[in-house]
């Protein structure tokens, strides 16, 4: 059954059978076979079908929350079972909002060298994704702001502060002073992340209590894409002052405190909360707690 499970819940992320199929490596014809077992077992309907699939009924979403709990069960038993026979070993799927990804070493680096037998991979996206890819098993660890919107049933660990800096190539508008305040920042060219970014939302927060509402002249998901930008000297950004210098900028580039408000948002590690967490994940939450309490010491 619980191969089953791993299926429907496949199947109610991709809302598409043969996408779903695909992503299971297995034929159509296999999966939706697999689904009907599932509801003659159960002795219930499961997915509401027409022409394509139409979505779950009531019990479908029920068994949704149970097929989570027990497909996270049995892969955290197989991993414990895995660690007594050879140690911890395995791969560790981490994702991060853009903000965050200048400090992923930091956790992945001593986690590594502690634990050389595992691997990981690391996918930038946005705040609400990682909570979906938590709670659809896509993802061990996310690394995310913790306050402002709602987490759901997760395990946190606070890693820093975040605080804003205008960042804007030298010489260019407002570069010369030592702060400047969000109302006079809404004046200035900005390049900023798009508006799917919990950064995003919290910026234009911030303007707003300014009594602005900012209108920047390019959008990305990509800080890459905005520190290009900057370096030309056409616009500048707003982002963390740790994102800021990250990149090792010299004089070229000023990152310039924001003030009036002077705010701060917490980022940090956040796993779905399990009792008992596979090996993996309970080792990195443990490296993260680590590294929080060096930060506050």
């Amino acid at each position: 059954m619980i191969d089953k499970l791993d299926f429907f819940i496949t199947l109610a992320r991709e809302r598409h059978f043969g996408r779903a199929a695909e992503a299971c490596g297995i034929t159509q014809p296999t999966l939706s076979a697999a689904i009907r077992q599932l509801e003659g077992e159960l002795g219930v309907m499961l997915v509401e079908r027409g022409s394509r699939f139409q979505g779950l009924t009531p019990e479908g979403q029920r068994v949704l929350e149970w097929a989570r709990r027990i497909v996270g069960d049995a892969r955290a038993m197989r991993e414990e079972m895995r660690a007594a026979r050879r140690g911890l070993s395995g791969h560790i799927r981490l994702a991060a909002i853009p903000t965050a990804l200048s400090m992923v070493h930091q956790v992945t680096v001593p986690f590594q060298e502690k634990h050389p037998e595992v691997t990981f991979s690391v996918l930038s996206t946005t705040s609400l994704k990682i909570l979906s890819l938590l709670e659809n098993l896509e993802i061990d660890a996310g690394l995310t702001y913790l306050e402002n919107e709602p987490l759901g049933r997760v395990t946190a660990v606070p890693l820093r502060e975040e605080r804003y800096h205008l960042v804007t190539a030298a010489g260019g508008p407002l570069s010369s002073r030592d702060s400047i305040t969000w109302r006079e920042a809404g004046d200035v060219r900005l390049c900023l992340l798009t508006a799917d970014m919990q950064n995003r939302r919290i910026i234009n927060q911030h303007f707003g209590e300014a009594g602005v509402t900012v209108r920047p002249t390019l959008e990305s998901n990509s800080m890459i894409v905005l520190f290009s930008h900057i370096r030309t000297g056409r616009c500048a950004s707003i982002m963390p002052q740790n994102m800021a210098e990250s990149f090792g900028f010299g004089a070229e580039i000023r990152s310039i405190p924001l003030v009036e408000p002077e705010a701060t948002h917490r980022i940090g590690l956040v796993a779905t909360h399990r009792e008992p967490f596979t090996p993996l994940v309970s080792a990195l939450l443990h490296e993260a707690r680590r590294l929080s309490e060096e930060r506050s010491s």
